[in-house]
């Protein structure tokens, strides 16, 4: 199947996050902190930087004059947090989602067009597992989801932009049952943390210093973005609620491609709880 489920792309549909003004204060609230986290950041790995192989005391936050971040870092943020705003508001309108699939352990994908990106597909379903725990698979790990996703034929961290953002090279797994063919990404990813919730953004990027590779057809995602939320009466257990929106590119029927879509996020979820599962018997 497609390997765009390991795309960090989701939206917000529970009922207590529909509020438009209650997404729009989230929205706000998240991204709102993010340049000033990044900043501190930046600041402390300059101390670091300039006192190596020194020993000094650890410099106090507010001993730390500010060092700008660079041209290139602000840009890789920015467009992050913008893919995140984006997704965001494009699920504020919780008007004309229309079920495709209901399967027995509770996941639920919806689909709606959505101008200008054409159909997306939402899945909805409650995981056993931590916030953290989810983070440190999806965000923290992800060059290591090919151990445990087959779609995924590798995945490269190419930049490290600050602990929030990063550049990503994908290849999916070639494999027989994949409709649509094995395809490469270029894309940016960014995460922040807010209470017991955590959100994962991204988008596709251009790189002239990586341009698409021989053999590969390089598919595009589209403004995406996954919330995880611990459920409030279990901290063990999340809720996790992800929009797959991507242009495969390629001459394929769209029919094609909205029956493979939905299948691949299926698949990547029966993958993740195996993943969970086993992590749990190791514990």
């Amino acid at each position: 199947m497609l390997p765009a489920v390991v795309k960090l792309c989701c939206g917000i549909s529970y009922p207590h996050l529909r509020s438009r003004t209650g997404l729009q204060r989230t929205a706000v609230a998240v991204i709102g902190q993010e340049l000033t986290h990044l900043q501190r950041w930046g600041q402390v790995q300059h101390q670091k930087r300039t006192h190596a192989g020194l020993k000094y005391n650890e410099p106090k936050p507010e001993d730390i004059m500010p060092v700008p971040l660079k041209e290139d870092q602000l840009f890789y943020i920015q467009q992050g947090q913008e893919a995140m705003r984006k997704a965001l508001c494009m699920l504020e309108d919780t008007q004309g989602w229309k079920v495709e699939v209901t399967e027995s352990e509770g996941d639920v994908i919806c689909s709606k067009v959505v101008p200008g990106a054409g159909k997306v597909f939402r899945l909805e379903t409650v995981l056993e597992a931590s916030v953290d725990e989810l983070y440190d698979l999806l965000f923290v790990r992800v060059e290591e989801m090919h151990q445990w996703n087959p779609s995924v034929e590798h995945i490269k961290v190419l930049k490290h932009v600050g602990p929030e953002t990063i550049v990503t090279h994908e290849v999916s797994a070639s494999t027989g049952g994949n409709l649509i063919g094995q395809r490469d990404f270029l894309s940016v990813r960014h995460s922040c943390k807010q209470k017991s919730s955590v959100y994962l953004g991204g988008a596709a990027i251009q790189l002239e210093s990586f341009p698409p590779q021989a053999g590969f057809v390089r598919a595009e995602d589209g403004p995406t973005c996954i919330i995880i939320q611990a459920l409030d009466e279990d901290t063990g257990k999340s809720r996790f609620t992800w929009l797959l929106n991507i242009d495969v590119k390629g001459w394929l029927p769209k029919s094609i491609v909205n029956q493979a879509l939905p299948r691949a996020q299926l698949d990547f979820t029966r993958h993740l709880r195996r993943r969970l599962t086993a992590n749990a018997t190791l514990g």
